[in-house]
């Protein structure tokens, strides 16, 4: 079997999806040639590993196992506020992003990659700039306002990515809890 194209990311719920393409919708009709992405695509990425052989998924859960405890000493809900849609010219997007990124994301998106690094795996260490991509092929749009959608995650999902004629396919192969139970 070939190596599989893998990133761990956040997954709204079907609310969330619906809500984060109204607020994106009158911004979507004044960009020209782009082309939405569907509400069931929609994510935010934690860390892109890329190429992964499959005899290799089992030690991802215990680096997820690692990674967890990082929201351990979180007091509140990891959550993020998406209230601005950016055009990203060079990569021809129109994506939703975060004003003030919260404590919380960026310890979990640093911890999940020093933990991929120490099982050698070979993550994405760009530093992370937490977005969710709403629309594609956008060659003109510009930074506006975003109705605030504030988004509690309280998993994180391993997704595989497919690239086909039609453009990228996303399988969650696998979810984890955030954090434990309060009181376990």
């Amino acid at each position: 079997m070939s190596s599989l194209r893998l990133f761990f990311a956040l997954w709204p719920t079907p609310p969330m999806q619906a809500a984060l393409v109204q607020a994106a919708r009158a911004a979507l009709e004044r960009a020209r040639g782009a082309r939405a992405e569907s509400p069931e695509k929609l994510h935010l990425t934690l860390a892109f590993l890329g190429s992964v052989a499959p005899e290799r998924l089992e030690a991802l859960h215990a680096v997820v196992e690692r990674a967890r405890r990082a929201c351990t000493e979180l007091s509140q809900p990891l959550a993020l506020t998406l209230d601005r849609l950016e055009h990203w010219r060079k990569a021809q997007i129109l994506c939703a992003t975060a004003t003030q990124v919260p404590a919380g994301a960026l310890q979990l998106s640093r911890h999940l990659k020093e933990c991929l690094l120490a099982a050698d795996f070979a993550p994405d260490l760009k530093p992370f700039r937490p977005h969710v991509t709403i629309a594609r092929r956008a060659s003109t749009g510009s930074s506006d306002a975003l109705g605030p959608v504030r988004w509690s995650f309280d998993e994180i999902t391993l997704v595989e990515s497919r690239t086909l004629p039609s453009g990228s396919s996303y399988s969650r192969r696998a979810a984890w809890p955030l954090c434990e139970p309060h009181g376990s």
